[in-house]
């Protein structure tokens, strides 16, 4: 294991020292389990991200749209123990009136 030192703000010190001791670790072993969930933290919104742009480029090649409104139906039938059929994807047309619906309602 490698060592790295940390220069601490004074008060901040002072509060991580009794919330490891209220963990049952000592401040080292807290610092370190608090950086470790950082550092998955960023890795999970490095992730979304990722996803995010492409799902962003699959829609922009053309891929299925659906209305929020259709999908949030879905998934509360579903949650409600109910059969419900599937959304259907938009067509173009469809998505860009709905899109320029909203945009005249704000």
């Amino acid at each position: 294991m490698s060592t790295t030192t940390l220069k601490l703000p004074a008060e901040l010190k002072a509060r991580i020292a009794p919330l490891a001791a209220a963990a049952g670790k000592t401040p080292h072993a807290w610092m370190v389990e608090a950086l470790q969930a950082q550092v998955g933290l960023a890795d999970l919104r490095s992730a979304f991200i990722e996803e995010a742009h492409r799902s962003a480029a699959e829609v922009d090649a053309g891929g299925a749209v659906f209305a929020m409104e259709d999908v949030a139906a879905y998934l509360k039938g579903r949650l409600a123990g109910r059969r419900t059929n599937r959304p259907a994807a938009l067509t173009a047309a469809d998505a860009g009136s709905r899109k320029r619906a909203r945009k005249s309602a704000a």
